[in-house]
């Protein structure tokens, strides 16, 4: 499409059934570009808040902070699976006894220690590379995997609503603000565990990721859904394909929603052009440089000068 040159972010809601990677070729397809990409990945079953970079918007990627994500989940209490989530099989079920002991003040207090800064073990079947291999791969071909516990912060790890308690598991709704690299599902595993009775995700929505929210954010698989792995490809219209481009955030308006900007004059665009510096303003960290409403480069200050880490709109 040819009004993509400069590209910009997409925020997608990604259904259950495919993969982050899946979402990224569907887009390929839609919009007739290669050059798409995205920030931050959500398991299969996961729904949510994927942010996607098309274009020439994809060298934004490496530069934004998305260091903090809201997600919602339900956590059921009474059983533990081998990948800490309901995709996993069965490893232990609690006894009702077990799960009667289970208070609403008990699961209050295990949270509390699940908040703030803590060192969280990935799940297993996570994306972190072992010895140049990605964990699950190693899980999936027989090996027992152990992963070194890591540093994360759950900024806020909210029960929503009643716990809602059955024969044979406790339910619950739960609101979590943390930190890049934060285990939902292992949060899930560790609240069961130190309740006793086990613990794994049964759902799980992405709702923020930085400064980008869910809201607004839209379908790139329309009525047909997610096809069947394998299957034939549904046709994409154009009428499809010119609204998912509709809905792409210019990369001078996705750059004011993560960073400070700041305006240049004629001459100073065409040094940041060039890669050269130009004079400092006081701005600290990374911030945006924008030229008649564009995107020029991001900056950094240092010396006196503002240089570039990142020219979007060489000479």
């Amino acid at each position: 499409m040819s009004d993509l040159v400069g590209g910009g972010l997409l925020l997608v809601d990604k259904p259950a059934g495919c993969t982050s990677h899946d979402v990224v070729g569907r887009l390929r397809r839609v919009l007739g570009t290669k050059k798409v990409g995205h920030a931050g990945t959500l398991d299969p079953m996961a729904t949510g808040l994927l942010v996607i970079a098309v274009e020439r918007s994809t060298k934004l990627l490496g530069h934004l902070s998305l260091t903090d994500k809201t997600y919602l989940a339900t956590i059921r209490l009474g059983s533990s699976t081998t990948t800490d989530d309901a995709e996993g099989k069965m490893l232990a079920t609690a006894e009702p006894a077990a799960l009667d002991a289970v208070t609403d003040d008990a699961v209050t207090a295990v949270i509390g220690t699940l908040t703030g800064p803590i060192l969280q073990v990935p799940s297993s079947v996570s994306a972190i590379k072992v010895d140049g291999q990605r964990a699950y791969d190693r899980v999936r071909a027989g090996e027992q995997v152990e992963l070194a516990a890591r540093p994360v912060t759950i900024h806020r790890f909210d029960v929503l609503g009643p716990i809602r308690r059955g024969d044979d598991a406790i339910d619950l709704d739960v609101l979590v603000e943390c930190t890049t690299g934060t285990y939902i599902r292992s949060l899930a595993r560790d609240l069961g565990a130190a309740l006793g009775v086990g613990g794994h995700l049964t759902a799980l929505r992405r709702t923020t990721v930085g400064p980008f929210a869910i809201a607004g954010a839209v379908d790139v698989y329309g009525p047909d859904g997610v096809p069947e792995r394998g299957g034939p490809r549904p046709e994409i219209t154009a009428e499809f394909s010119a609204r998912v481009a509709a809905a792409i955030i210019p990369a001078a308006d996705a750059v004011r929603l993560a960073f400070a900007t700041r305006d240049v004059d004629g001459a100073l665009a065409r040094d940041v052009r060039y890669g050269r510096p130009v004079p400092a303003s006081g701005i600290p960290g990374v911030y945006g440089l924008l030229h008649d409403g564009d995107l020029l480069a991001l900056v950094e200050e240092s010396g006196g000068q503002a240089r570039p880490r990142l020219v979007f709109d060489p000479a």
